[in-house]
């Protein structure tokens, strides 16, 4: 019987990977966008500081965004109206794919600007139910985390909070899991032992609760292994837990294949299924010793998750750990569940949280053993995790091995050997990113902000950088003052490591005023009026040493050569920079040429581009901007260039190798 049932389990198992590999394979990447009028349900209601999405379920599910107040409720059935378009992929390398994030749950397409029109009321019990306690934790002071706690939802946490929590490891402990599972399975068994339908209400309310909470991946995770344990036990199958894990993951990617694109997914089975592995090393009667061995086994377990997704690991939060899940599994979470009854206890728990946020923007900043870790590639990973089975499961010995893919991974930079040229999509601005051999790193210009409350610097450059392995800037040149090229300059450098900043040769103006009074807080050096950078062996020169009345045309204009590979980069310079140019420099036949001024009609005269004949024209400019950029004439004057832009092609990367140029896009 045992035999038969490892052979259908593994079949089953084969089946759904099989499935789930074709389905990944073709899942490839179209925009649509249409007229679309659609009559459904309303599932998911998020309310952010200047926006409310609304997923609402027909025969698929669609996400509208809304910047206005709403007066919907779960369940209400209504009737959308507006543009719908497909969910647009990451444009800069190796970032979170909002599109592959929205197909692990199911939703399809979505728009910005459809109108909802309410059809009927909410006549489902169960919404009902869940509509009345959306409403009784919104009256409390404690509302961001009674939502997080009871309705995993933690939209409502300050993005300053929940980055604390990320910098030191413990965010996992805000997300519906195991362990809070756990404190509802101690509580319903405690009331129940004596009663034989005790696993009936059990699961009832396991279900419930998947429901309340929107079917989190590691709740859903729970729930069905939960589920399958008595099923195993009840008619005694004998299946163990690893195989039964790996069932229970492969059911799930059968249900939904997109579910592999969820980090929640991936980092609830594999975290699971080492510590099911481990379990001989977690027999500890001393609490403290088995937490902390349990959160070893979690870090290890999780670490190229972490490394592919975030590009960030912190070496203490093993250690923290052992602090912080005792006191949210036994004080903040428990109290969490107490308030919600009991109102009155609402201004002590806001005390705890408070207590509880200060010590981890305290530790936080103690950031002596975070480190940046390169994205690894599938191979080192499968490496790493066999390697991580064979010294839990067989030999000790194997640790070794594991740890050297650890260590590559965190000094991947210093095996760069080939040089790189990247044009970050930043929207209407600009940043390009020179990477050297051996890591060094030039990035010319920041961009600036587009969005309210969006930093390009800490959502776009820094972990892009991060996620090649570099985590120190050796020169940031600044091409001139203006705001889209350099308006992220003071969160680049209060985030990351910045050794010296160039400046062009003009005035200061107030942006600049600004970044030089924190430069000097930070002791980095900067320097304006300079005709050269040497970094390594590489030359950048810098070929407008005029000062202009304009200040476009005071932009630095930076020339290189990489293995031969030629390179411009214009900054805003006009038509007058682009006459001296040609006057004082032999500037001819131009492998890349970054295109002044975002393709304006302001630059790139048929004379200079005639003259330096580049062979790829980058335009760095923002989808649908107000100036109309890039300019036709402009687009004329380079017709005989291939054209790369950023709201068309997102960042694009030139890969030199023996002088040979690989050139990959993101499009969105």
């Amino acid at each position: 019987m045992n035999k038969k049932l490892n052979i259908v389990l593994f079949l089953f198992c084969l089946i759904s990977l099989i499935r789930t590999t074709i389905i990944i394979i073709n899942d490839k990447n179209f925009y649509l966008e249409e007229q679309k009028s659609i009559v459904g349900v309303i599932t998911n209601i998020t309310k952010d500081d200047d926006k409310v999405v609304i997923d609402v379920k027909q025969k698929d599910k669609y996400r509208i965004t809304k910047y206005e107040n709403i007066n919907f409720e779960l369940g209400d059935r209504v009737r959308v109206k507006g543009v719908f378009s497909t969910p647009t992929n990451n444009t800069v390398f190796n970032l979170f794919n909002y599109r592959k994030y929205l197909l692990s749950k199911n939703i399809t397409m979505v728009s910005y600007d459809a109108n909802l029109n309410l059809i009927s009321k909410n006549n489902n019990v169960l919404y009902r139910l869940k509509n009345s306690v959306i409403n009784h934790v919104e009256k409390y002071e404690s509302s961001n985390y009674l939502k997080a706690f009871i309705l995993a939802d933690t939209s409502e946490i300050s993005n300053d909070v929940k980055e604390s929590y990320n910098m030191i490891g413990i965010s996992h402990l805000l997300a519906i899991s195991g362990m809070h599972v756990g404190v509802f399975l101690y509580i319903l068994n405690l009331f129940l032992k004596k009663y034989k339908f005790k696993n009936v209400v059990i699961i009832l309310f396991l279900l419930f609760f998947l429901f309340l909470t929107g079917f989190p991946e590691s709740l859903l995770r729970c729930v069905t292994f939960f589920i399958l344990s008595l099923i195993n036990k009840k008619f005694k199958l004998n299946v163990s837990d690893i195989k039964l894990i790996i069932f229970c993951c492969c059911l799930l990617l059968l249900l939904n294949p997109y579910l592999v694109y969820s980090v929640g997914f991936l980092f609830s089975f594999t975290i699971t299924f080492f510590i099911l592995l481990a379990r001989p090393y977690l027999k500890h009667k001393n609490y403290f010793k088995k937490i902390f061995f349990m959160s070893l086994i979690c870090f290890f377990a999780s670490l190229p998750i972490l490394a592919n997704y975030f590009f960030k690991i912190n070496f203490l939060s093993p250690f923290l750990n052992v602090f912080f899940i005792p006191l949210v599994s036994i004080i903040v979470f428990p109290f969490s569940l107490i308030t919600f009854f009991i109102p009155f206890l609402d201004g002590f728990y806001v005390t705890i949280i408070k207590f509880f946020e200060f010590i981890c923007g305290l530790i936080s900043k103690i950031d002596v053993l975070s480190f940046s870790i390169a994205k690894p590639n599938v191979v080192m990973i499968l490496i790493y995790y066999v390697s991580l089975y064979l010294t839990i499961k067989v030999n000790k010995k194997w640790i070794v091995l594991f740890l050297m893919i650890l260590i590559i991974n965190l000094n991947m930079r210093f095996l760069i050997i080939n040089p790189s040229l990247t044009f970050i999509d930043v929207g209407q601005g600009d940043s390009t990113i020179i990477i050297l051999p051996g890591g060094k790193t030039i990035l010319i210009d920041t961009g600036g902000k587009y969005m309210s409350n969006y930093s390009i610097a800490k959502n776009k450059i820094i972990p892009y950088l991060n996620s090649v392995g570099i985590n120190k800037i050796n020169a940031l040149v600044l091409t001139h003052g203006d705001y889209d090229h350099m308006g992220e300059a003071v969160n680049l450098i209060n985030n990351i490591k910045v050794e010296k900043v160039i400046l062009n040769n003009d005035e200061y103006n107030d942006l600049e005023l600004n970044l030089i009074k924190q430069l000097d807080k930070k002791h980095i050096p900067y320097y304006k009026e300079v005709s050269k950078l040497n970094i390594g062996e590489n030359k950048l020169y810098f070929l407008n040493d005029k000062i202009h009345d304009d200040e476009n045309d005071n932009s630095i204009v930076a020339y290189l050569q990489l293995k031969d590979v030629k390179i411009l980069l214009m900054g805003d310079a006009g038509l007058k920079v682009e006459e001296e140019i040609l006057k004082k420099y032999n500037v001819k036949d131009v492998d890349v040429l970054k295109v002044g001024h975002h393709g304006s009609k302001t630059s790139s005269g048929k004379t200079f581009i005639n003259n330096v004949n580049p062979k790829y024209g980058i335009i760095s400019v923002g989808k649908n901007n107000r100036y109309g950029h890039p300019n036709k004439e402009a687009l004329d004057n380079l017709k005989n260039s291939t054209i790369y832009r950023t709201d068309i092609d997102g960042s694009i990367i030139f890969k030199i190798k023996y002088k040979k140029i690989k050139i990959h896009t993101c499009p969105p």
